[in-house]
């Protein structure tokens, strides 16, 4: 998909350009012109206009948006240089037993495990006073966290899928 302008994306999303000018400031996302991966991020706001359709609520998702963002910190994946780290991985498709529910990156390890692949930082930087677990930043808490939210929202989808599927069959009837 070439990626043109929010009025383009907004047409693609049936959504207005105001809703999806909100998702992007409440989201913290990019402007358009600096996005390098247009299908990730276009990926990006159907996931989340999609669960919000299912009534996940948006703050779950936020909550969700900043921790699965700070795991992804905690691994060094926003050490590659591009300004869309975090929404890079939204359009792949590869592993989806492996990938976080809205980043959708891919860790290395079914969601399941209990471990994850350390030390990713591919930048070069300057070694930091404190490791991070003994400044608190735990990357296995963080995923044990990102993990219940994502069960949770899971459970809500299962629970609010008769409900669409039977709206899907009652609109189809309407002439």
């Amino acid at each position: 998909m070439t990626l043109g302008t929010l009025g383009d994306i907004s047409k693609s999303l049936n959504r207005s350009p105001v809703y999806l000018a909100s998702l992007q400031k409440r989201f913290e996302l990019p402007a358009l012109e600096i996005v390098a991966h247009a299908d990730a991020y276009v990926a990006f706001l159907r996931k989340v206009i999609a669960l919000r359709a299912f009534n996940i609520a948006e703050e779950t998702l936020l909550d969700l948006w900043h921790l699965e963002k700070k795991l992804l910190q905690l691994l060094h994946v926003d050490s590659t240089g591009s300004p869309t780290w975090f929404l890079d991985s939204c359009s792949a498709t590869k592993h989806p037993e492996r990938r976080l529910l809205l980043t959708h990156y891919d860790l290395g390890v079914p969601l399941t495990a209990s471990e994850v692949q350390f030390g990713l930082n591919f930048a070069e930087s300057a070694p930091e006073l404190f490791a991070g677990q003994e400044m608190g930043e735990d990357a296995m808490r963080v995923l044990r966290e990102c993990l219940k939210i994502r069960a949770r929202i899971l459970t809500d989808l299962a629970g609010e899928l008769p409900h669409v599927r039977a709206g899907v069959k009652w609109a189809t009837s309407i002439k």
